[in-house]
């Protein structure tokens, strides 16, 4: 079993590096190409990508891919948990798995589109600035697996009911309301209002987005503070930035049959009168981490422009 998916994995790699020397040496302006790349990989080896969610030398955890060498869901949420786990998987020098190497999985089931994961009395220990952004790597990580609507984690059989160092409460079923890269401006209890905006950051020649969890004394909809807060002359966020343009509005949006269409103005237009991949993914990943929609439509002055859905890399 280990020997066949230690050559599985051996083969997808060599296909995956193929394909991108291939992809990479033909020469292009197309700010798309990494992503038409993993969607080469895919339609070859009849895998697919995940996201995975990794700490930076800043702090925060990042937004970042893998290939997944099998199809069947519970492999798949091993693969993401060994990549999560320090010491696997080869990750960009300043990006670092989160769950230490002497924590093991135990068991991994799957019941009514809930993951059950069970560490071993190890998890325990994970140090207590740590232990809420292990929570969170995990959690955003399985979440972005297509029909997967819940984790429920256990340590040693034994429910995990609360961050152990923290002694704060956890639900039972854990979803991405437990929000990640978490951040509080506020200044009393009324009128909170909790938004997930994906901002950029650049290193090593890369770019990766970076969720944050605001908590906010804002009453506006929530999309209006997405934009507002992406669109600011100067982001809140130290060593994070955005592409969209200071003079971008929001003209109006509507929410039809779970898919959320935003209407802007040409100002979110680059100078090729083209929108940035950057700029869609900013704002799709934001979106789809707030609302519980399955599509974003974007217009421009009332023409369509383009659309992601939520399982788009």
């Amino acid at each position: 079993m280990l020997k066949r998916r230690a050559l599985r994995k051996i083969l997808i790699t060599t296909i995956t590096v193929f394909i991108l020397l291939v992809v990479y040496l033909i020469p292009t302006q197309d700010q798309s190409r990494p992503l038409e790349a993993n969607l080469e990989v895919e339609y070859i080896t009849g895998l697919g990508t995940n996201s995975i969610y990794l700490l930076n030398e800043k702090g925060y955890l990042v937004k970042t891919k893998i290939l997944l060498t099998s199809n069947d869901i519970i492999e798949q949420v091993e693969e993401i948990i060994e990549n999560l786990t320090d010491g696997n998987g080869a990750f960009p020098s300043l990006l670092k798995p989160v769950i230490p190497d002497n924590v093991k999985l135990f068991s991994c089931t799957m019941d009514q589109n809930i993951v059950k994961l069970d560490f071993s009395k190890e998890y325990l220990d994970i140090p207590q600035e740590l232990e809420e952004k292990v929570l969170q790597a995990i959690v955003y990580s399985i979440l972005d697996l297509k029909g997967v609507d819940g984790v429920k984690i256990s340590v040693d059989g034994n429910p995990l009911t609360k961050l152990n160092k923290a002694n704060t409460k956890l639900p039972d079923i854990l979803t991405k309301d437990i929000g990640i890269n978490k951040r509080y401006d506020i200044n009393g209890r009324e009128n909170i209002n909790k938004v997930v905006i994906y901002y950029l950051d650049e290193y090593e020649n890369n770019t990766y987005y970076v969720p944050v969890t605001k908590y906010v004394n804002d009453t506006r909809d929530k999309i209006k503070i997405i934009v507002d807060n992406l669109t600011s002359n100067y982001i809140y966020e130290p060593n994070l930035m955005s592409f969209l343009n200071q003079d971008t509005q929001l003209l109006n949006y509507e929410i039809i049959d779970n898919n959320m269409v935003l209407n802007f103005n040409d100002a979110i237009f680059t100078d090729e009168s083209k929108i940035i991949e950057e700029v869609v993914y900013s704002i799709a990943y934001s979106v789809f981490d707030t609302y519980n929609v399955d599509k974003v439509l974007l217009r421009v002055n009332d023409q369509d422009i383009v659309s992601k859905t939520i399982y788009d890399n």
